[in-house]
């Protein structure tokens, strides 16, 4: 889902870390934050396909020999540019909260708030909002899958491991199946969620009963049988 973080260090993770390219994280974070502010406009304004990197190069004051040593192309960019903005959207998120230290129904209204906030903070980043839509129109670029793979092996799927182990500890999420089955059906029903409000624009009054709705739906689905 949308709402990323660490139930463990209780800070929020570094989406963008382990996605900057080592060369690129070399440039001055003036000529950074250039770059990727005129990537964010280029893709939000345009979406993906119709985004050109050619005006993006022009427009960041580079040439495109220094482009491609940065970044594999496009779709590397623009994943780039998506880790870059959800870690600024985490980080107005402020401390994740801590899910291990009550029971069941502590733990999903503790995540529920946090999914709350989330989507609350992204109705005020219209451009996350609107690059993100063109998520799976961009997965068609390979070097997108493959920065998007890094950023789900190294850090989405650690994250959820952590949850599910703390709400396993309060009695909150099943145990008596693998693990590993338990991650694929949150994660599986996680990117059905966000791609729905995604293309909703759902009202931010409606949004608490909407999360009320959907942690009951995670619940249904990974929490202990009756």
């Amino acid at each position: 889902m949308t709402g990323f973080g660490s139930p463990t260090s209780r800070r929020p993770n570094r989406y963008a870390k382990c996605m900057t390219r080592p060369r690129f994280a070399k440039l001055p974070a003036v000529q950074q934050e250039k770059i990727l502010r005129v990537a964010l406009t280029e893709f939000g304004s345009r979406g993906f396909h119709e985004a050109s990197l050619n005006r993006i190069i022009d427009e960041s004051g580079i040439s495109k020999g220094s482009m491609y040593y940065y970044f594999e192309g496009k779709g590397d960019l623009f994943a780039h540019v998506i880790a870059t903005e959800l870690e600024k959207l985490i980080a107005r998120l402020g401390t994740f909260p801590d899910l291990d230290s009550g029971d069941a129904d502590h733990f999903w209204k503790e995540l529920g708030g946090y999914f709350l906030a989330s989507q609350l903070a992204l109705a005020k980043s219209p451009q996350l909002a609107s690059i993100l839509r063109e998520w799976e129109s961009a997965s068609r670029s390979p070097s997108f899958q493959q920065s998007t793979r890094e950023m789900i092996e190294s850090r989405a799927i650690p994250w959820i491991v952590r949850v599910v182990e703390a709400g396993q500890n309060v009695g909150a999420i099943r145990s008596d199946v693998p693990n590993s089955l338990l991650i694929a059906v949150a994660m599986g029903l996680g990117q059905a969620i966000d791609m729905w409000l995604l293309s909703q624009r759902v009202e931010e009054l409606d949004l608490p009963e909407l999360t009320d709705s959907i942690m009951g739906m995670l619940r249904g689905a990974v929490g202990p049988s009756a």
